[in-house]
């Protein structure tokens, strides 16, 4: 008999996320290709798709997220980043599908069983740049430690956290980046970050079906990126999620009302609801 809710813990949205990669990969018209995701997201990422509220049609600030991460990445690599640590990898195969110089450095970490299940379905697979495989649980200080200052020292390194900081406590946020910027010494940081309007407007959608699978979202700061000036991080580029599904043409079902809509918002209330999630990047100080 199959589970009520797919969902078993935060590792398992990995899965789900795939899905979309890989719905996207399978369009005609697909912005990028992931020929890994389906094959890594396996049943239950199909299984939490189909029971998450909307699950299908809800894909594109997820391809959204993908497309630009990308691209930043891509750049980032091209102005000199030597190292990628990519925290909480998840079934992230960039170091495979994306073309990267043979001399990157890049760290896949995420917890032992993430790593096993990523390595064993891409045994066959060669990626593009040196990829090293670090099981971690970051969650504990002295580990978290000993797994930065090993990425440290190997040239301007990015950081990428992708689908992470929005499953944890604010304090535990803070923790991070001061250790990123401290420890690990990064130059870059590449996340995405929600707000506490994006948490409201999933309280009814998305959020129960995560709380019951001990996934729930959390972190969504109302200072924005200022929340991470104290750790010594700048924003330096900020894409909104709405602006760019426009310009990608990957828009939320209905989007044409929320266009009409947003006309008769006051300016103060059409910025914030461009700034209700995105993409940033970071600069260390």
């Amino acid at each position: 008999m199959a589970d009520a809710n797919p969902i078993r813990n935060v590792s398992d949205t990995a899965a789900w996320v795939a899905v979309y990669r890989a719905m996207e990969s399978d369009r005609p018209d697909a912005i990028f290709r992931d020929p890994y995701a389906r094959r890594l997201a396996g049943e239950r990422g199909q299984a939490i798709v189909d029971a998450m509220p909307q699950g299908a049609s809800m894909s594109w600030p997820m391809v959204v997220r993908t497309a630009v991460m990308d691209e930043i990445i891509l750049r980032c690599v091209q102005q000199g980043a030597t190292t990628v640590l990519n925290l909480a990898a998840g079934l992230d195969a960039r170091a495979y599908r994306l073309p990267l110089p043979s001399t990157l450095r890049w760290l896949h970490v995420d917890l032992p069983d993430m790593v096993d299940h990523f390595r064993r379905h891409m045994a066959s697979e060669t990626p593009n740049c040196a990829v090293e495989f670090i099981p971690a649980d970051l969650r504990e200080r002295a580990v978290r430690h000993e797994v930065f200052a090993h990425a440290a020292g190997h040239g301007p390194m990015l950081v990428i956290t992708e689908g992470l900081l929005v499953y944890l406590e604010a304090e535990n946020v803070a923790e991070l980046a001061a250790d990123l910027h401290d420890v690990a010494q990064a130059q870059w940081w590449l996340t995405d970050l929600a707000s506490p309007r994006l948490l409201k407007f999933l309280e009814k959608r998305w959020s129960p079906k995560l709380r019951e699978g001990n996934a729930p979202f959390r972190f969504g700061p109302a200072e924005g990126t200022a929340f991470f000036a104290p750790f010594g991080w700048d924003e330096v580029e900020f894409r909104s999620s709405w602006t760019e599904s426009l310009r990608l043409n990957r828009t939320a079902p209905h989007a044409w009302l929320w266009k009409l809509l947003r006309l008769l918002q006051p300016r103060r209330l059409r910025e914030e609801m461009v700034r209700m999630s995105g993409i940033v990047l970071f600069r260390a100080r």
